[in-house]
């Protein structure tokens, strides 16, 4: 399992700039798969400042977290802002995480305080632009940070 603090040690200037890009507005978006193995998009809040998080809180009996539990696998995408017509490399770009959910729910307390997910992270994507070129960086468990540019 790979936590955020892991990503954080191997590369703390993309965990910061990831964080900055999840700190835009409250809801993120989330994708899990549903019983029959299609797509279900939700909007979620993300804790980035409890230690060890970021932990997703959901409601009592929510359908993601059902799928969630079904199939841990999960993708996490960054509320955005618009690129600036004039200056598109000022635009603060997005971020993406992708992994597998851990429930941390308490059962005795679920009925009341809802679920609780942690993530086993499988890989950080933040994509920016640089001048009029596309620059996607990523990091991976065991393969660590790559750049791609894309013009």
């Amino acid at each position: 399992m790979t936590s955020w603090d892991e990503v954080a040690a191997a590369e703390p200037e993309l965990a910061a700039q990831v964080r900055r890009r999840f700190a835009v507005r409250r809801h993120a978006t989330l994708a899990t798969l549903c019983r029959d193995g299609g797509p279900r998009i939700s909007g979620t809040e993300v804790d980035f400042a409890t230690a060890g998080g970021p932990y997703l809180g959901m409601m009592p009996g929510s359908l993601k977290a059902l799928d969630l539990r079904r199939d841990p696998r999960l993708a996490l995408h960054s509320p955005t802002k618009d690129p600036p017509e004039r200056d598109p490399s000022a635009w603060p770009g997005e971020a993406k995480i992708s992994g597998r959910g851990v429930d941390l729910s308490d059962p005795d307390r679920e009925a009341q305080d809802g679920h609780r997910f942690g993530i086993d992270v499988q890989a950080v994507v933040l994509t920016t632009v640089e001048g009029d070129v596309l620059v996607v960086t990523s990091w991976h468990p065991g393969r660590g940070l790559q750049r791609r540019e894309r013009r």
